[in-house]
């Protein structure tokens, strides 16, 4: 699919607020109701636009450990890399799971009520599932800068 400035915008305005209406996206991105509500569909088709949710505020919600975890896998073992992914679904605890170059396999973020929960977590589920070799936790003490997941679209193209 081509993406044209008018696609850009409307992706631009979208990924700042999922909750416009078509009305009001329509205004901002200068075209009619229905050419903006045929637009957002083509974006939602191609794949370019994956879904919308509300960004919820873990804080206040209870959850204030947010922890970043490297794994190490023993790679020796048949299936470790499906073994593991197979693990770490059951978890909802981790919240982002990336595969990462050099001294570990994995990167996750683990998002717990408070210190004693992710240490029970780490203990009970993390460590115990199959061919994890070694672990090393940093908590997050405070985030200075958190995007959730946004690119970077105001210099696209």
């Amino acid at each position: 699919m081509q993406i044209d400035a008018i696609d850009q915008r409307i992706l631009c305005r979208l990924q700042e607020n999922g909750h416009l209406s078509n009305q009001d996206l329509a205004e901002q991105v200068a075209l009619s109701p229905s050419a903006c509500l045929r637009r957002v569909r083509a974006l939602e088709e191609a794949g370019l636009i994956r879904g919308y949710r509300a960004v919820l505020d873990a804080e206040k919600l209870g959850f204030e450990l947010e922890a970043v975890v490297h794994v190490s896998l023993d790679q020796s073992r048949p299936g470790w890399h499906e073994e593991f992914l197979a693990g770490i679904a059951l978890h909802d605890e981790i919240t982002e799971a990336s595969i990462v170059t050099g001294a570990s396999n994995y990167i996750l973020t683990v998002r717990t009520r408070n210190l004693a929960a992710f240490s029970q977590f780490v203990e009970d589920k993390l460590s115990k599932i199959p061919g994890v070799r070694d672990l090393c936790s940093h908590i997050v003490m405070r985030k200075v800068k958190s995007r959730g997941g946004m690119l970077p679209l105001a210099g696209w193209r």
